[in-house]
Protein backbone atom coordinates (compact mmCIF):
# COMPACT_ATOMS: atom_id res chain seq x y z
CA UNK A 1 0.00 0.00 0.00
CA UNK A 2 2.87 2.35 0.95
CA UNK A 3 4.66 1.77 -2.36
CA UNK A 4 1.42 2.42 -4.28
CA UNK A 5 0.85 5.69 -2.42
CA UNK A 6 4.44 6.75 -3.05
CA UNK A 7 3.96 6.11 -6.77
CA UNK A 8 0.85 8.29 -6.81
CA UNK A 9 2.75 11.07 -5.05
CA UNK A 10 5.53 10.91 -7.63
CA UNK A 11 3.02 11.21 -10.46
CA UNK A 12 1.38 14.19 -8.77
CA UNK A 13 4.75 15.89 -8.31
CA UNK A 14 5.61 15.28 -11.97
CA UNK A 15 2.36 16.94 -13.04
CA UNK A 16 3.06 20.14 -11.09
CA UNK A 17 4.53 23.09 -13.02
CA UNK A 18 8.20 23.74 -12.51
CA UNK A 19 8.79 27.23 -11.20
CA UNK A 20 11.81 29.42 -11.03
CA UNK A 21 12.77 31.66 -8.15
CA UNK A 22 10.35 34.30 -9.36
CA UNK A 23 7.47 31.84 -9.19
CA UNK A 24 6.99 31.84 -12.95
CA UNK A 25 6.33 28.60 -14.79
CA UNK A 26 9.45 27.36 -16.56
CA UNK A 27 9.46 25.35 -19.78
CA UNK A 28 6.77 22.85 -18.86
CA UNK A 29 4.63 23.39 -21.96
CA UNK A 30 4.54 20.57 -24.46
CA UNK A 31 7.46 20.68 -26.89
CA UNK A 32 9.31 23.73 -25.54
CA UNK A 33 12.64 24.22 -27.34
CA UNK A 34 13.39 27.86 -26.53
CA UNK A 35 12.59 30.63 -24.06
CA UNK A 36 12.43 34.34 -24.92
CA UNK A 37 13.85 35.20 -21.48
CA UNK A 38 17.06 33.36 -22.22
CA UNK A 39 16.99 33.59 -26.01
CA UNK A 40 17.55 30.86 -28.57
CA UNK A 41 18.83 30.47 -32.11
CA UNK A 42 16.55 30.39 -35.13
CA UNK A 43 17.83 29.01 -38.43
CA UNK A 44 16.63 30.94 -41.49
CA UNK A 45 17.19 28.85 -44.62
CA UNK A 46 16.29 30.56 -47.89
CA UNK A 47 16.47 29.23 -51.46
CA UNK A 48 18.10 32.43 -52.73
CA UNK A 49 19.32 35.83 -51.62
CA UNK A 50 16.62 38.41 -50.95
CA UNK A 51 15.42 41.08 -48.51
CA UNK A 52 13.96 38.53 -46.08
CA UNK A 53 16.98 38.17 -43.80
CA UNK A 54 17.19 41.74 -42.39
CA UNK A 55 13.40 41.98 -42.15
CA UNK A 56 13.13 38.66 -40.31
CA UNK A 57 16.06 39.48 -38.03
CA UNK A 58 14.54 42.83 -37.09
CA UNK A 59 11.09 41.31 -36.47
CA UNK A 60 12.53 38.51 -34.31
CA UNK A 61 14.61 40.97 -32.27
CA UNK A 62 11.48 42.95 -31.43
CA UNK A 63 9.85 39.80 -30.04
CA UNK A 64 12.91 38.10 -28.56
CA UNK A 65 15.83 40.51 -27.97
CA UNK A 66 18.14 37.69 -26.87
CA UNK A 67 17.42 35.47 -29.86
CA UNK A 68 19.94 34.98 -32.65
CA UNK A 69 19.41 34.26 -36.34
CA UNK A 70 21.62 31.82 -38.17
CA UNK A 71 21.26 32.32 -41.92
CA UNK A 72 21.91 30.05 -44.89
CA UNK A 73 21.30 30.75 -48.57
CA UNK A 74 21.10 27.68 -50.84
CA UNK A 75 21.51 29.66 -54.11
CA UNK A 76 18.85 27.44 -55.70
CA UNK A 77 20.75 24.22 -54.95
CA UNK A 78 18.63 21.53 -53.30
CA UNK A 79 21.64 19.44 -52.26
CA UNK A 80 23.33 22.44 -50.74
CA UNK A 81 20.23 23.23 -48.72
CA UNK A 82 20.05 19.66 -47.41
CA UNK A 83 23.60 20.08 -46.09
CA UNK A 84 22.71 23.41 -44.52
CA UNK A 85 19.75 21.86 -42.68
CA UNK A 86 21.94 19.03 -41.39
CA UNK A 87 24.64 21.43 -40.22
CA UNK A 88 22.16 23.60 -38.31
CA UNK A 89 20.61 20.60 -36.59
CA UNK A 90 24.07 19.29 -35.66
CA UNK A 91 24.89 22.69 -34.16
CA UNK A 92 21.81 22.57 -31.95
CA UNK A 93 19.48 24.96 -33.79
CA UNK A 94 16.00 23.96 -32.68
CA UNK A 95 13.74 26.24 -34.76
CA UNK A 96 14.13 26.20 -38.53
CA UNK A 97 12.38 28.68 -40.81
CA UNK A 98 12.68 26.82 -44.09
CA UNK A 99 12.19 28.37 -47.50
CA UNK A 100 12.64 25.14 -49.42
CA UNK A 101 14.36 25.08 -52.79
CA UNK A 102 12.19 22.07 -53.64
CA UNK A 103 9.17 21.80 -51.31
CA UNK A 104 8.35 18.29 -52.51
CA UNK A 105 11.83 17.01 -51.66
CA UNK A 106 11.98 18.59 -48.22
CA UNK A 107 10.07 15.86 -46.35
CA UNK A 108 13.20 13.89 -45.28
CA UNK A 109 14.87 17.05 -43.94
CA UNK A 110 11.75 18.05 -42.02
CA UNK A 111 11.39 14.53 -40.62
CA UNK A 112 15.03 14.58 -39.55
CA UNK A 113 14.50 17.92 -37.80
CA UNK A 114 11.46 16.62 -35.96
CA UNK A 115 13.29 13.47 -34.85
CA UNK A 116 16.02 15.68 -33.40
CA UNK A 117 13.44 17.68 -31.45
CA UNK A 118 13.46 20.78 -33.66
CA UNK A 119 10.51 22.83 -34.84
CA UNK A 120 10.04 23.65 -38.53
CA UNK A 121 8.16 26.57 -40.08
CA UNK A 122 7.66 26.34 -43.84
CA UNK A 123 8.38 29.76 -45.34
CA UNK A 124 7.10 31.10 -48.67
CA UNK A 125 6.37 27.60 -50.01
CA UNK A 126 4.66 24.74 -48.18
CA UNK A 127 7.36 22.12 -47.67
CA UNK A 128 6.36 18.48 -47.37
CA UNK A 129 6.78 16.66 -44.09
CA UNK A 130 5.59 17.26 -40.52
CA UNK A 131 6.02 21.04 -40.44
CA UNK A 132 4.70 22.89 -37.38
CA UNK A 133 3.43 25.99 -39.20
CA UNK A 134 3.45 27.73 -42.56
CA UNK A 135 3.68 31.36 -43.66
CA UNK A 136 3.40 32.64 -47.24
CA UNK A 137 1.70 35.18 -49.42
CA UNK A 138 -1.86 34.00 -49.99
CA UNK A 139 -1.79 32.24 -53.40
CA UNK A 140 -5.53 32.56 -53.97
CA UNK A 141 -5.28 36.30 -53.37
CA UNK A 142 -2.28 36.47 -55.73
CA UNK A 143 -4.38 34.90 -58.49
CA UNK A 144 -7.38 37.11 -57.86
CA UNK A 145 -5.30 40.29 -57.75
CA UNK A 146 -3.56 39.34 -61.00
CA UNK A 147 -6.89 38.72 -62.69
CA UNK A 148 -8.35 42.02 -61.48
CA UNK A 149 -5.22 43.90 -62.60
CA UNK A 150 -5.53 42.27 -66.03
CA UNK A 151 -9.18 43.30 -66.37
CA UNK A 152 -8.35 46.88 -65.37
CA UNK A 153 -5.48 47.08 -67.85
CA UNK A 154 -7.21 45.59 -70.93
CA UNK A 155 -7.93 48.29 -73.49
CA UNK A 156 -9.75 46.10 -76.02
CA UNK A 157 -11.89 43.00 -75.83
CA UNK A 158 -10.24 39.82 -76.96
CA UNK A 159 -8.55 36.62 -75.84
CA UNK A 160 -5.91 36.60 -73.12
CA UNK A 161 -2.87 34.39 -72.57
CA UNK A 162 -2.39 32.68 -69.20
CA UNK A 163 1.05 31.25 -68.45
CA UNK A 164 0.89 29.49 -65.10
CA UNK A 165 3.47 27.90 -62.85
CA UNK A 166 4.07 24.13 -62.79
CA UNK A 167 0.98 22.00 -62.31
CA UNK A 168 2.93 19.93 -59.79
CA UNK A 169 3.47 22.97 -57.54
CA UNK A 170 0.55 23.32 -55.07
CA UNK A 171 1.23 27.04 -54.71
CA UNK A 172 1.08 27.62 -58.49
CA UNK A 173 -2.10 25.53 -58.66
CA UNK A 174 -3.73 27.73 -56.00
CA UNK A 175 -2.71 30.89 -57.90
CA UNK A 176 -4.28 29.42 -61.04
CA UNK A 177 -7.55 28.71 -59.23
CA UNK A 178 -7.61 32.31 -58.02
CA UNK A 179 -7.11 33.55 -61.59
CA UNK A 180 -9.95 31.47 -62.95
CA UNK A 181 -12.29 32.44 -60.12
CA UNK A 182 -12.24 36.00 -61.48
CA UNK A 183 -11.64 35.55 -65.22
CA UNK A 184 -13.93 32.66 -66.10
CA UNK A 185 -17.02 33.97 -67.84
CA UNK A 186 -15.62 37.50 -68.11
CA UNK A 187 -12.92 37.14 -70.78
CA UNK A 188 -12.01 34.62 -73.46
CA UNK A 189 -8.92 32.62 -72.54
CA UNK A 190 -7.27 32.09 -75.89
CA UNK A 191 -4.18 30.24 -74.70
CA UNK A 192 -3.25 28.71 -71.38
CA UNK A 193 -0.29 26.58 -70.39
CA UNK A 194 1.20 25.31 -67.13
CA UNK A 195 4.94 25.87 -67.54
CA UNK A 196 7.24 23.18 -66.20
CA UNK A 197 10.35 25.34 -66.70
CA UNK A 198 10.89 29.10 -67.22
CA UNK A 199 12.58 28.43 -70.57
CA UNK A 200 9.25 27.36 -72.05
CA UNK A 201 7.69 30.81 -71.59
CA UNK A 202 9.03 32.48 -74.74
CA UNK A 203 8.06 29.55 -76.95
CA UNK A 204 4.53 29.55 -75.53
CA UNK A 205 4.03 33.24 -76.27
CA UNK A 206 5.22 32.75 -79.87
CA UNK A 207 3.00 29.68 -80.29
CA UNK A 208 -0.01 31.52 -78.86
CA UNK A 209 0.40 34.46 -81.25
CA UNK A 210 0.62 32.07 -84.21
CA UNK A 211 -2.37 30.01 -83.08
CA UNK A 212 -4.57 33.04 -82.43
CA UNK A 213 -3.82 34.63 -85.81
CA UNK A 214 -1.50 37.49 -84.93
CA UNK A 215 -0.82 40.08 -82.29
CA UNK A 216 -4.07 41.94 -82.94
CA UNK A 217 -5.92 38.99 -81.44
CA UNK A 218 -4.21 39.22 -78.03
CA UNK A 219 -5.78 41.54 -75.43
CA UNK A 220 -3.61 40.74 -72.43
CA UNK A 221 -1.08 38.37 -70.91
CA UNK A 222 -0.87 37.08 -67.38
CA UNK A 223 2.31 35.34 -66.25
CA UNK A 224 1.85 33.64 -62.90
CA UNK A 225 5.40 32.33 -62.73
CA UNK A 226 7.91 34.93 -61.56
CA UNK A 227 10.84 32.99 -63.01
CA UNK A 228 9.28 33.16 -66.48
CA UNK A 229 8.17 36.79 -66.40
CA UNK A 230 11.26 38.33 -68.00
CA UNK A 231 11.29 35.74 -70.79
CA UNK A 232 7.62 36.46 -71.44
CA UNK A 233 8.27 40.21 -71.63
CA UNK A 234 11.19 39.71 -74.02
CA UNK A 235 9.17 37.47 -76.34
CA UNK A 236 6.22 39.86 -76.26
CA UNK A 237 8.51 42.65 -77.48
CA UNK A 238 9.83 40.45 -80.29
CA UNK A 239 6.35 39.30 -81.29
CA UNK A 240 4.85 42.77 -81.51
CA UNK A 241 2.99 42.61 -78.19
CA UNK A 242 5.01 45.34 -76.46
CA UNK A 243 1.90 47.48 -75.92
CA UNK A 244 -0.28 44.62 -74.68
CA UNK A 245 -0.91 44.57 -70.91
CA UNK A 246 1.36 42.14 -69.06
CA UNK A 247 0.50 41.17 -65.50
CA UNK A 248 3.13 39.25 -63.61
CA UNK A 249 3.80 37.73 -60.24
CA UNK A 250 7.09 38.66 -58.66
CA UNK A 251 7.88 37.02 -55.37
CA UNK A 252 10.44 39.64 -54.42
CA UNK A 253 10.84 43.36 -55.13
CA UNK A 254 12.53 43.96 -58.44
CA UNK A 255 12.20 45.66 -61.79
CA UNK A 256 10.98 44.53 -65.15
CA UNK A 257 8.61 45.19 -68.00
CA UNK A 258 5.08 44.87 -66.77
CA UNK A 259 1.75 46.68 -66.62
CA UNK A 260 1.22 45.60 -63.04
CA UNK A 261 3.01 43.29 -60.65
CA UNK A 262 1.44 41.31 -57.84
CA UNK A 263 4.17 41.00 -55.27
CA UNK A 264 4.98 39.31 -52.00
CA UNK A 265 4.73 41.65 -49.01
CA UNK A 266 8.10 40.48 -47.67
CA UNK A 267 8.01 42.59 -44.52
CA UNK A 268 4.63 41.25 -43.44
CA UNK A 269 5.63 37.70 -44.31
CA UNK A 270 8.92 37.92 -42.38
CA UNK A 271 7.15 39.42 -39.36
CA UNK A 272 4.62 36.59 -39.36
CA UNK A 273 7.42 34.02 -39.55
CA UNK A 274 9.21 35.62 -36.58
CA UNK A 275 6.03 35.46 -34.50
CA UNK A 276 5.51 31.83 -35.39
CA UNK A 277 9.13 31.01 -34.53
CA UNK A 278 8.71 32.42 -31.02
CA UNK A 279 5.39 30.65 -30.52
CA UNK A 280 6.49 27.20 -31.64
CA UNK A 281 9.72 27.50 -29.65
CA UNK A 282 7.72 28.18 -26.51
CA UNK A 283 5.39 25.26 -27.11
CA UNK A 284 2.42 27.57 -27.49
CA UNK A 285 -0.62 26.79 -29.61
CA UNK A 286 -0.08 28.39 -33.01
CA UNK A 287 -2.88 30.31 -34.69
CA UNK A 288 -3.00 31.44 -38.29
CA UNK A 289 -5.46 32.67 -40.88
CA UNK A 290 -6.05 29.20 -42.33
CA UNK A 291 -5.36 25.51 -41.87
CA UNK A 292 -3.64 23.69 -44.75
CA UNK A 293 -2.38 20.25 -45.72
CA UNK A 294 0.86 19.49 -47.56
CA UNK A 295 -0.01 15.95 -48.63
CA UNK A 296 1.94 14.37 -45.78
CA UNK A 297 0.61 16.36 -42.84
CA UNK A 298 -2.89 17.70 -42.23
CA UNK A 299 -4.15 20.62 -40.14
CA UNK A 300 -1.03 22.77 -40.45
CA UNK A 301 -1.69 26.28 -39.06
CA UNK A 302 -0.92 28.83 -41.76
CA UNK A 303 -0.56 32.59 -41.90
CA UNK A 304 -1.46 33.67 -45.44
CA UNK A 305 -0.34 37.26 -46.00
CA UNK A 306 -2.19 39.47 -48.52
CA UNK A 307 -0.06 40.41 -51.57
CA UNK A 308 0.85 43.90 -52.66
CA UNK A 309 -0.02 45.21 -56.13
CA UNK A 310 2.31 47.61 -57.96
CA UNK A 311 1.34 49.32 -61.22
CA UNK A 312 3.68 50.28 -64.06
CA UNK A 313 3.88 53.78 -62.64
CA UNK A 314 5.19 52.31 -59.40
CA UNK A 315 1.94 52.90 -57.59
CA UNK A 316 1.73 50.52 -54.61
CA UNK A 317 -1.75 49.20 -54.02
CA UNK A 318 -1.22 47.04 -50.97
CA UNK A 319 -4.20 45.56 -49.12
CA UNK A 320 -5.39 47.37 -46.03
CA UNK A 321 -2.65 46.93 -43.40
CA UNK A 322 -5.22 46.83 -40.63
CA UNK A 323 -6.76 43.78 -42.26
CA UNK A 324 -3.34 42.18 -42.68
CA UNK A 325 -2.49 42.72 -39.02
CA UNK A 326 -5.85 41.38 -37.95
CA UNK A 327 -5.43 38.27 -40.10
CA UNK A 328 -1.92 37.62 -38.79
CA UNK A 329 -2.78 38.00 -35.11
CA UNK A 330 -3.74 35.10 -32.86
CA UNK A 331 -7.25 35.05 -31.40
CA UNK A 332 -7.49 36.63 -27.98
Amino acid sequence: MGRRLAGVCVLLLMSLPACGPDGQERGTELGVVGDVRDGFTVGLLLPAEGPDRPLFTRALASLCPRCDVRYANAAGDRTRQARQVGRMLADGVRVLVLGAVDPGAAAPWVARAKLSGAKVIAYDRLANGPVDAYVATDPARVGREQALALLRAMRVAGPVLLLNGPASDPYAAAVKRGLHAVLDGRVAIGWERDLTAPGEAGREVAAAVAALGGTAKVAGVCCASEAAAEAVAAEMAKSGLAGVPLIRYDGRPGTGTRTATVRTDVAAQAAAAARLAVEVAGGRTVYGTAVVSNGTTVSIPAVLVPPAVVTKAGDPKAPDRRTARKQGAPPR
